[in-house]
């Protein structure tokens, strides 16, 4: 497939904001099934100071600063991904022995996916995430399937609901209420792979999707989309050859999974080991006691797919009003989440 994306960010502030540091992950990423045709990212006040750079997952971001006042930050950028369905994957060994892979042994060689297995800021290892999967981690299950069968318990446990979680809610919470937005359901996802000592990790990126029938599609209507990464050793292709790239995909909101992207319609953008790694816009300021933050993101398909997204004539926004203190000081601005009306699918 052949998607476009575009993604409008814009902060209000009010009063204005003096300086501003701010790192952006907005650009697709690229693997064997993700070929990342164009991209730009127009950013206006000016920065002073703007660089690309590649973090230690992999993922490009971009860091700006902004050295004058400025009461209006727009950020936007726009992508051309060309994706294709991966190949039919499987994998043998039961998720007990990949956990026991993973627990520290001296002498053994360094597995770069062991930083996967720890707790992060957003996903914490407790029981609780333990006791939920356990119906799905029966001895001997081999890890694929044992996964599968956690995302589908998770699409049909947990209710999607925009509004009932913030960007900062715990994911012992939003597993408590089983209730959410996708960025929940891939934290508590996560939270149950780590509690039991399997490596996973989160996922950025977008989704494509159509409107109801009849329906003509909104720009602006998108947003964000949050999925998780799990690592499989002995990941094979149909031929059963050994493949060198072992993390598959799996995506609770949609009960969707795949090698590399859960289908042709997602574009990745970032992975990390959590929402905070990736979120696609946040910063620190200096002033703007108070903002609201607009966000447009809209997808695609264009070229032999054109006819998914011939009828985006309509305009629509969606918007977050924050307030905070102002001190003479630095303050961090709210990261950008994902999905809802706040940009958290």
């Amino acid at each position: 497939m052949l998607l476009q994306i575009t993604h409008d960010t814009r902060y209000h502030y009010a009063p204005a904001v003096e300086n501003a540091q701010h790192i952006a992950y907005l650009q697709p990423g690229a693997h064997d099934t993700q070929t990342l045709l164009d991209h730009s990212l127009h950013i206006n006040p000016e920065p002073s100071h703007r660089r690309a750079m590649t973090d230690v997952y992999g993922n490009t971001r971009c860091f700006f600063s902004l050295q004058k006042a400025h009461e209006v930050l727009s950020v936007i950028a726009h992508s051309l991904v060309s994706t294709q369905t991966s190949g039919i994957v499987h994998g043998q060994l039961a998720w007990e022995q990949v956990r026991e892979s993973f627990r520290y042994q001296a002498g053994t060689s360094f597995d770069a996916a062991s930083e996967f297995v720890f707790a992060s800021a957003y996903v914490p290892r407790d029981g609780a995430f333990a006791d939920y999967a356990r119906p799905s981690f029966t001895t001997g299950v081999p890890l694929l399937q044992a996964v599968a069968n956690l995302m589908q318990r998770i699409h049909s446990d947990f209710s999607y609901e925009s509004q009932s979680t913030q960007i900062n809610t715990p994911a012992l919470d939003a597993l408590a209420q089983r209730k959410g937005v996708c960025q929940d359901f891939s934290h508590i996802m996560i939270a149950c792979l780590r509690t039991l000592g399997l490596p996973a990790r989160y996922v950025s990126g977008y989704l494509l999707t159509q409107p109801a029938p009849g329906e003509v599609k909104l720009i602006g209507s998108d947003a964000s989309h949050a999925w998780v990464s799990v690592y499989v050793p002995d990941l094979m292709n149909a031929q059963g050859e050994r493949q060198s790239q072992r993390w598959c995909d799996f995506d609770p909101t949609n009960n969707r999974w795949g090698w590399h992207a859960p289908g042709p319609d997602y574009v990745t953008v970032a992975t990390g080991r959590d929402f905070g790694d990736v979120s696609p816009l946040r910063g620190v300021i200096h002033g703007g006691a108070r903002h609201r933050l607009t966000v447009g993101v809209t997808v695609s398909a264009v070229g032999d797919n054109a006819a998914a997204g011939k009828d985006l004539v309509v305009s629509q926004s969606q918007t977050q009003t924050q307030t905070q203190s102002q001190t003479p000081s630095q303050q961090p601005l709210q990261p950008q989440p994902l999905g809802d009306s706040d940009e958290r699918l």
